[in-house]
């Protein structure tokens, strides 16, 4: 019985942050959307973090730009493999807390910025730390569910 609570815990707590990272990323986005104008760029503390529009056309940090539907095509089948390996893997053994974390924030981060490649063409960026390429929330949610993932992969010897 504690197996099935720990499961629905895990599938309530993978949508909430799946939802939570959508959400807050299509609204960010929009906001700054309607704030700024393509390439605009709004100091917070200048030198350090402006609020910078960019449409960008290419993949995270603006790598490979106008290459089209691929952008599309890639990260579709990437969510559909994540949500299947979660679903493999809990089916066969437990799955830490961290991971379903990672997995989670990845596939927001994902979706959120399929979601503008698919309506808009290109993903809108705006969080411009001027060393970094300019970036959004669903690039972090990406990149530090990333980061929890590689961790938890990392014997505890080596940690």
């Amino acid at each position: 019985m504690k197996s099935s609570v720990r499961f629905q815990f895990d599938i309530v707590l993978s949508l909430l942050t799946v939802a939570f990272i959508i959400i807050t990323d299509r609204l960010s986005k929009i906001y700054f959307a309607k704030f700024l104008s393509e390439g605009e760029s709004l100091p917070i503390i200048r030198n350090v973090l402006h609020m910078t529009l960019v449409h960008n056309t290419g993949i995270a940090f603006g790598l490979f730009k106008d290459h089209g539907i691929i952008f599309i095509i890639i990260p579709i089948v990437f969510v559909i493999l994540l949500v299947i390996n979660i679903y493999y893997y809990k089916k066969t053994q437990s799955l830490s807390l961290p991971y379903i974390l990672g997995f989670s924030l990845i596939i927001g981060g994902a979706v959120g910025n399929l979601v503008d490649r698919i309506t808009l063409g290109y993903v809108i960026d705006f969080v411009d730390i001027r060393i970094w390429p300019v970036f959004n929330i669903a690039d972090s949610a990406i990149t530090i569910g990333a980061v929890i993932i590689l961790l938890q992969c990392i014997p505890l010897s080596a940690k």
